[in-house]
C-alpha cells in the first residue's frame, strides 16, 4: 500500500507532536518530517517532496500563506490543508487564494484533519462546514464589487485607462505627460475626470481600483 506523505509545521511543539502521533496510527499515512516555523518548514518540504503539507496558517518566519503561495509556484503537487481558528476569515481567504485546498478548525476532532489530509492527497477539496458558509458569502461579496467596479471601468475612455494605469505605476503627471506623449494639462484634465467617473478624491484611492481591476 502507498502512503500518503505528510509534512507537519506547527509552531506549538506540544500540537505538533500531537499531530504527529495521530498520523502515526494511520496505516495509509507517513509523517515525513515536521518544523516549528516557516522557513524550516518550507525547507523540509523542499528536501521530503511529500504528497500534503499540514500547516498551521499563523506561523513564524513565514505564514501558512506564505508557504502556499511559494509551494504553489515552486511545487504545485504538494497539497496544502491549513490549520486555523474559527475566527480568521480574513486568512482563511487569503490561504485560499494562495491555493490552499483543505481547511480545518484546531479544535476540530482528529478524524476531520486525517480526513482533510487524504482528501486532499487525492487531488480533492476539504473544508470544515462551519467555514464553508462564510467562504461562500465573501466570495458572493467580491463578485458583487467586481461587477459593480467593471460598471465604473466601463465608463472610461481608452486614454483614460492608460493614464489611470500610469497613476496606478505611481508615475506623477509630468512622468504620464512623456510616457504617452501628451501634454501635463491633457494628463490633469484625464485625471480629473477619472476621479470624477470613480467617484474618488485622490490618487491613492484611484491607483487602488486600478489594482483591483488588474491595470496595474
Amino acid at each position: 500500500m502507498q502512503k500518503t506523505r505528510v509534512v507537519i509545521a506547527e509552531d506549538e511543539r506540544l500540537t505538533r507532536e500531537m499531530l504527529a502521533r495521530l498520523f502515526a496510527l494511520e496505516e495509509d499515512v507517513e509523517v515525513v518530517g515536521t518544523a516549528g516555523d516557516g522557513k524550516l518548514a518550507l525547507s523540509v518540504v523542499r528536501a521530503q517532496k511529500p504528497d500534503v503539507l499540514l500547516t498551521d496558517i499563523g506561523m513564524p518566519q513565514l505564514t501558512g500563506i506564505d508557504i502556499t503561495d511559494i509551494l504553489r509556484r515552486e511545487m504545485p503537487g504538494v497539497g496544502v490543508v491549513i490549520l486555523t481558528i474559527y475566527n480568521d476569515d480574513e486568512r482563511v481567504f487569503a490561504a485560499i487564494k494562495a491555493g490552499a485546498r483543505g481547511y480545518v478548525l484546531k479544535d476540530s476532532p482528529p478524524e476531520d484533519t486525517i480526513a482533510a489530509v487524504r482528501a486532499v492527497a487525492k487531488g480533492e477539496a476539504l473544508m470544515n462546514p462551519s467555514l464553508v458558509g462564510r467562504v461562500l458569502s465573501e466570495f458572493g461579496r467580491l463578485s458583487t464589487q467586481k461587477a459593480a467596479d467593471n460598471a465604473v471601468f466601463a465608463e472610461l475612455t481608452d486614454r483614460e485607462r492608460e493614464v489611470l494605469t500610469e497613476v496606478g505605476k505611481g508615475r506623477r503627471n509630468k512622468e504620464i505627460a512623456d510616457v504617452l506623449f501628451i501634454s501635463e494639462k491633457t494628463v490633469k484634465n484625464h485625471i480629473s475626470n477619472i476621479f470624477a467617473k470613480l467617484e474618488v478624491n485622490s490618487r491613492a484611492e484611484a491607483a487602488l481600483l486600478a489594482a483591483r481591476q488588474g491595470l496595474v
